[in-house]
Parts: C-alpha cells; structure tokens; sequence
C-alpha cells in the first residue's frame, strides 16, 4: 500500500495530499493526475471513500465516482457537507466500526468533525490525524483540541503496524509520532495557560507569548490554533474565555 501523491493547495509542507487505493477501495482522491489514474485503472473500483471533505481531500471525487461507477460513503451525520464539499451526493453512510471493503472505520474527529481513520491489515491510513515532521493544524472554528488528542490516543493504543497520512511519507514508527504530537500540543498548551496566567488577555497577545519564533506569515492559523487551545482550557475551567478575552481561573 503506496501513498499515491496528489498536487494540492494544501497547507500541509508537501503540497501534496496522498490519495490511496486499498482492495478495490479508493480513499482520498485528492484531484485527478495520471499517476492516480493507473492505479485507478489496474483496480476494479467498488467504493470511494474519504478521511475528512477539506478541500485538499475531495477534488477527484466527482471524477472517479463516475468513471469507476463506484459507491461513494460519508460519515454518518456529515452528507451535506460532504455533498457540498465534493459536489456529489453520497451512496451511502459509515460510522465507527463500518467494513468497507477490506477497510474498517475508526473515528477520529478533531482535526476536522467528521474526520475518520481506516484501518487495514498494513496498518491505519490516517488522514490529517498525524506527519512524519512538524504538527497537524487544529484551528477554532471546526478542530477540536480534545477530540483530536483522544484521537492520537485512540492510535496509539492500537498499536498499528504503520500510518498512512494524508500528507508526506509513511510513518514506520507510529507510537513514537503519536507521542510526538501529543507532547507538542500539551507544551503549546502550557504556554498558553502561561501567558493567560502571565497578563495576556487578548487573543493577539496570548499568541505573541505563546510563540518564541516568528509566525508574522502564518499569524492567522497561528491565532486559531491558539483559540482552540483556549477554547479546549475554558473546557476544562482553568481559564475563561469568551472568544475575546481570556483570563484565568
């Protein structure tokens, strides 16, 4: 099972969404290329599924639905998005422990709500979930901090073989990424509840005390991934914070 790499306007460093296809199952058409119609084209397609419908994900949907005459899923509770998103109405839905295919569904929102993992006998194809290098964004607005530390959780207890990203290499050593994530956003965390504790109040100035480097051209996603961290700690009580203005508790 090879990540098939897919141009995108992604905001993942590899300007690529890897798209794979599984035992007659396609995941994550990305948009159509003709490295990804071969495989398309040597495989009798029967379903198409995706890991989340952000955009980097969806592009080829249409196309390949068509072609192959396959039955296109989406999660459960997420069909008009996922119509919206991709321009066609699904067949039919999964939900955690769904078989499609040789693919069994876990769900892993957090990153995106009606994001999903694919188990298989290799190992996880994971989505958005983790990269090899650097970290996944989880912005307010629709990532969720909790969900998406339950989800690496839910991964690493697993144990898979390996993990399959929507973007980058295969992951060989997925515990040791997993930790790596999670360690990442609890260290961002603890910044945030610093500068919260330390007199920052808006969402501006928690963000130049949570970065000790410059994010001058990636300030917005800088400042949501910072909102979700806020968002998760008002959660949790140990600040308050009204989408304006934090202070602790």
């Amino acid at each position: 099972m090879n990540p098939i790499p897919v141009p995108t306007e992604t905001l993942a460093p590899h300007g690529a969404t890897n798209a794979y296809v599984v035992g007659g199952v396609l995941i994550d058409p990305a948009g159509r290329t003709e490295e990804l119609d071969r495989a398309v084209n040597g495989t009798n397609i029967t379903d198409i599924v995706l890991t989340h419908t952000h955009p980097d994900h969806v592009g080829g949907v249409a196309h390949y639905a068509e072609v192959c005459d396959a039955t296109v899923w989406a999660r459960y509770g997420h069909e008009e998005q996922f119509a919206d998103a991709t321009g066609t109405d699904p067949d039919r839905t999964f939900r955690e422990g769904t078989k499609v295919g040789p693919l069994t569904v876990i769900e892993t929102p957090g990153h995106a709500p009606d994001h999903v993992a694919f188990a298989t006998d290799e190992g996880i194809i994971s989505g958005d979930l983790a990269v090899a290098e650097g970290s996944v964004v989880v912005a307010a607005g629709e990532g969720d901090l909790r969900a998406y530390l339950t989800s690496l959780r839910r991964l690493y207890a697993k144990n898979p073989a390996a993990l399959y990203p929507g973007h980058g290499p295969v992951i060989e050593e997925p515990r040791a990424t997993i930790w790596r994530l999670i360690d990442h956003r609890l260290h961002r965390e603890g910044r945030v509840l610093d500068a919260v504790r330390g007199g920052a109040r808006t969402l501006s100035e928690v963000t130049d005390a949570a970065y000790d480097k410059d994010i001058s051209g990636v300030r917005e996603f800088a400042e949501r991934t910072v909102a979700a961290h806020l968002e998760k700690l008002a959660v949790e009580g140990k600040v308050a914070w009204d989408g304006e203005r934090a202070v602790p508790n």
